[in-house]
């Protein structure tokens, strides 16, 4: 059904998700991002407490291992899931069901966790990895898009793909990034172009945003002269 990438910038502490499936609205349960915590993907059979009660754990210093242990032992679906989650130190951790729809599985490394099920085999996971991996001096948002295009390109899933997402979020509480594809016969390529849409002409108002730091914010302080 899905297969999603959850990762850190060391650069700029950026937490994102990015994610693609055969379903419509792949952003509306699948990616989660917390400032200050951590950013997760719940897919197969979702389980959205996951994410709604893991990030605030996170966001208290514990490790995402450590974390969704506790959170999965206590879910009565968990060989159904399937959970990846990144936190603020670049920490990560991911889990694959028993019983979640073959192929699935999930790579974890330093500041990002990859996952999938249904998909056409490992390599996909592989592609998305690389592509991540070979992009580090690019912006959080560009890699995730990049990752995405990689695993639609080798294999990604088995039953085609219908929507997509890219989320980042940076030191305020609001996303920086938010790009939805929610139904459309080629996401991937769609997100791509929502992803430039967005960089010319939302990005701009939200970096003019107030902050904790600033209330008033410079789009504000522009328009009062």
């Amino acid at each position: 059904m899905t297969f999603s990438i959850a990762a850190r910038c060391p650069r700029t502490g950026q937490l994102g998700v990015g994610a693609l499936t055969a379903r419509p609205a792949v952003g509306k349960l699948v990616a989660h991002v917390q400032s200050g915590g951590g950013a997760g993907a719940t897919q197969a059979t979702p389980n959205p407490f996951l994410a709604y009660d893991g990030l605030p754990l996170l966001a208290e210093g514990r490790s995402p291992e450590d974390v969704l242990t506790e959170l999965l032992a206590r879910d009565p679906g968990r060989e159904v899931r399937q959970v990846g989650m990144v936190d603020r130190q670049g920490r990560s951790y991911a889990f694959t069901g028993s019983r979640t729809r073959d192929w699935a599985g999930h790579h974890t490394g330093p500041g990002h966790t990859v996952q999938g099920n249904r998909l056409v085999g490992g390599q996909t996971l592989a592609a998305i990895v690389r592509a991540f991996e070979d992009s580090r001096e690019l912006g959080l948002a560009e890699r995730l898009v990049l990752a995405i295009e990689a695993g639609e390109v080798a294999g990604g899933d088995r039953h085609g793909a219908r929507s997509a997402t890219v989320t980042v979020i940076g030191d305020q509480p609001y996303p920086l990034w938010d790009v939805r594809v929610d139904d459309a016969g080629d996401p991937a390529l769609e997100l791509r172009r929502l992803h430039g849409v967005f960089q010319e002409e939302v990005l701009p108002t939200i970096r003019e945003l107030p902050t904790r730091d600033d209330p008033m914010g410079e789009g504000a302080r522009q328009s009062l002269g």
